[in-house]
């Protein structure tokens, strides 16, 4: 069982509103001037509520490789990519941010699901020669932006390489890799993803330094709200948030893109992803909407979508985004996915693609 581990210090900082779950920061005091900030010169995410993995032993990459959508038997040390796990019938049942050290792999998820991945890998290691530990308790992730113009000598804001490679550019390695490097002042190590913007960064720390300041000069603290904002406007989806049970890899073109490898060999849920790509068309697909936002509240997780008075699919994540007003995610059913003209409806407000 995962521990659950205690609420943020950062909670501590002036101005914090918990959110929902009472761990992390929803916002800290201003939400909309906090994502201006993130995007013009720099912000600290507190995403210690994620949940951590580690697993060590020589054939740790070889095995997650077996499992896993990625390809990450070339995974070098101090690079990252993510990956999915899947149901026997292709449906995907965890997913994980993934980064190796080149003696421990770490893998982050989200809130609450470690524990159900955690099953899984003891479920499947057989006699393979690793060790799968939770880690939560003793390591915390953080996520940080700064702008080109930023002084970047912060001892979290390592001089890491600039590129994501791509998979037609060294073959047999992940369809996105995130490069990284240890951090020079403490344990730990950072990754670099722009996930949200260029220049998005992740942290792993020890979970006792999280009170320590790692703003830096012109970075602010920014909470879940203003994460959540930014990652809707990028189009990166929370698993079990924007997704449900019947989600298929190919419906979330964020992880089409960085969690499956669709050139390597067998594992579980494989063919129903060899399928869908060679002879089909997922069932539905993620997309961005844009609310007209006669109520002031965002649409709750879950609010059905409609076109022409019939549902077609349902809202993920909802917020207030600082430029483009009321933004969410959702997931439509294929026809109306691909009609970018469509009037929908999502609660009591019309929606675009």
């Amino acid at each position: 069982m995962m521990t659950e581990t205690a609420p943020s210090p950062l909670l501590e900082l002036p101005g914090a509103v918990a959110n929902d779950a009472g761990r992390v920061a929803w916002h800290y005091g201003q939400p909309l001037a906090e994502q201006r900030k993130a995007i013009e010169s720099g912000a600290v995410f507190d995403r210690s509520d994620r949940d951590i993995i580690t697993i060590t032993g020589a054939p740790r990459l070889e095995w997650i490789h077996s499992l896993s959508t990625q390809h990450l038997t070339s995974l070098k040390p101090h690079q990252g990519t993510e990956t999915l796990f899947l149901s026997p019938t292709g449906r995907v049942e965890h997913h994980a941010n993934v980064y190796d050290d080149g003696e421990t792999l770490w893998l982050d998820t989200e809130p609450g699901d470690g524990e159900g991945l955690l099953k899984f890998l003891e479920l499947m290691k057989f006699r393979t020669e690793v060790d799968i530990r939770d880690a939560g308790e003793e390591w915390a992730l953080l996520t940080y932006t700064f702008a080109d113009n930023v002084d970047t000598t912060a001892p979290v804001r390592q001089p890491v390489p600039v590129a994501k490679f791509a998979a037609k550019d060294l073959p047999a390695v992940p369809t996105a890799l995130y490069p990284g490097s240890a951090l020079d002042h403490t344990d730990g190590w950072t990754r670099r993803t722009d996930n949200l913007t260029e220049h998005t960064y992740d942290v792993m720390i020890r979970r006792e330094e999280l009170a320590d300041d790692f703003t830096g000069p012109d970075a602010a603290h920014a909470g879940s709200w203003a994460f959540d904002a930014l990652r809707v406007a990028a189009g990166w989806p929370r698993f079990g948030v924007d997704t449900d049970e019947r989600t298929v890899p190919h419906e979330v073109p964020h992880w089409l893109a960085h969690a499956v490898h669709l050139d390597k060999g067998c594992y579980r849920g494989q063919e129903t992803v060899a399928k869908v790509h060679h002879l089909g068309q997922p069932p539905r697909r993620l997309v961005r909407l844009h609310l007209d936002g006669t109520d002031e509240h965002p649409p709750a997780k879950g609010t059905p979508v409609a076109l022409d008075g019939k549902d077609v699919g349902f809202i993920g994540t909802a917020v207030q985004h600082y430029e483009d007003g009321q933004i969410a995610l959702a997931m439509l059913k294929r026809n109306a996915a691909a009609d970018t003209d469509a009037r929908l409806i999502a609660g009591d407000q019309a929606a675009r693609q």
